[in-house]
């Protein structure tokens, strides 16, 4: 196993701001899949890969409290400075429904940058494996190892990767979102349905040993999506002795580490369980860390967002 580094947490409430911002794109992707962009220049200017906002429907009382969203991407202006932020969903629930037929000029309120995001260790080829929805957090990410696109307020400073490669897996074919967003940032990307629709027939899991074993580099994994995936990435990459991180999926109501709805449970340094906020110490883990397995009973019982 390569060197062991823990996550540390870089914010909290007094860091995040809050705006109402109107929508200025909002448009379907894949299948129940949708991409929303808006300004919000204070945001933009400090989040980091990895990092989320949580986003409520201005002006409502139902839904009441906001929804965890990672950032997907950060637009700049004409001068190159953090302009926008793009924001990819999937409609699983009554925020995400509506938030999806929204028109440009709707209000949303939006707080954050929130959460510890992923740290910029140094790898020459970073593999990136994603599952659902999980591919959203790994543009931004992607873009920062290939000298694309800097982020974070001053930027932050990442050694360029030699490669970086997207294993990605979703149900079919119909639900595969923004892959050419990844190929024009200069990502390998290879596919997994579970019906065979696109790429390989199977688990997205069984996209990383080829991956890692025909690599002339020495690599780092990152993980994003459905826990049980998280759980087998994380195993299979203690068993080929490689630095594996996750980025976990809670629900919240606050985003702030106030209210510990999204605690999971954590290994400490001294080798002891323990809780720690999603919000605040996450959503980043080291995936040894992690105790996954008391969470997979309650995945199908997750409010729908």
């Amino acid at each position: 196993m390569t060197e062991h580094h823990h996550c540390t947490c870089t914010s909290y409430a007094d860091r995040a701001r809050q705006e109402t911002v109107a929508v200025e794109e909002n448009v379907q992707v894949a299948r129940d899949t949708y991409r929303v962009r808006f300004a919000c220049e204070q945001i933009a200017e400090g989040i980091v890969p990895g990092q989320f906002v949580m986003m409520r429907l201005a002006g409502v009382n139902d839904p009441l409290l906001g929804r965890p969203l990672a950032m997907y991407n950060v637009v700049p202006d004409e001068n190159g400075r953090p302009q926008q932020l793009e924001i990819v969903y999937r409609v699983v629930g009554k925020m995400t429904r509506r938030l999806s037929v929204l028109e440009p000029g709707a209000l949303l309120e939006v707080w954050g940058p929130l959460g510890n995001g992923f740290p910029p260790t140094e790898t020459e080829h970073l593999v990136m494996v994603a599952g659902g929805i999980g591919q959203t957090p790994l543009l931004s990410l992607a873009k920062e190892y290939l000298h694309r696109q800097t982020y974070g307020s001053p930027p932050r400073q990442v050694r360029q990767a030699k490669k970086v490669t997207l294993c990605y897996g979703t149900g079919g074919g119909e639900y595969l979102a923004c892959v050419e967003d990844f190929q024009r940032a200069g990502v390998e990307v290879r596919i997994s349905t579970d019906d065979g629709s696109a790429g390989h027939r199977g688990l997205v899991t069984e996209l990383i040993r080829p991956v890692v074993e025909s690599s002339d580099h020495p690599c780092r994994i990152v993980c994003c999506g459905p826990e049980p995936m998280m759980a087998a990435t994380a195993q299979l990459a203690g068993k080929l002795g490689l630095h594996c991180q996750v980025s976990l999926e809670r629900s919240m109501a606050c985003g702030l580490g106030i209210c510990f709805s999204c605690v999971a449970k954590i290994r400490d340094e001294s080798g002891r369980w323990d809780y720690r906020r999603t919000c605040v110490e996450g959503p980043v883990f080291e995936a040894e860390d992690v105790e996954f397995q008391q969470h997979f009973s309650q995945l199908k019982q997750r409010p729908k967002v």
